[in-house]
């Protein structure tokens, strides 16, 4: 379902054992990300050409974490199952948090 980088052998690729643990790895690290931060929300983001459809979850200090899902289909499905607030990117844009903690890292 999800993947955090391709595998670099078609054949792991195409196991289901290398694709289901992939995506418990994915849904384990969005369930932590939201267990240990306050307010959460998930952003929804469209495909690119370089890139698939992915889902940001975005806390109240700003701190943020993005993983690759199939489809934006998924992504508001995952966020759901994660009972937090989800919004589409194209409609609300970027959260000013999300780019104030942006800023404040590259200074550090």
């Amino acid at each position: 379902m999800f993947s955090r980088r391709p595998t670099t052998s078609s054949a792991a690729a195409s196991s289901p054992a290398a694709s289901s643990d992939a995506r418990r790895a994915t849904l384990a690290h969005l369930q932590d990300f939201v267990r240990t931060r306050v307010g959460v929300e998930a952003y929804v983001e469209p495909p690119t050409p370089d890139t698939g459809a992915t889902l940001l979850l975005i806390a109240t200090t700003g701190e943020w974490t993005r993983r690759r899902v199939p489809d934006e289909r998924t992504a508001f499905d995952v966020a759901g199952s994660l009972g937090i607030p989800v919004y589409n990117v194209r409609f609300t844009g970027y959260p000013q948090r999300m780019r104030d903690w942006n800023s404040r890292q590259r200074r550090h």
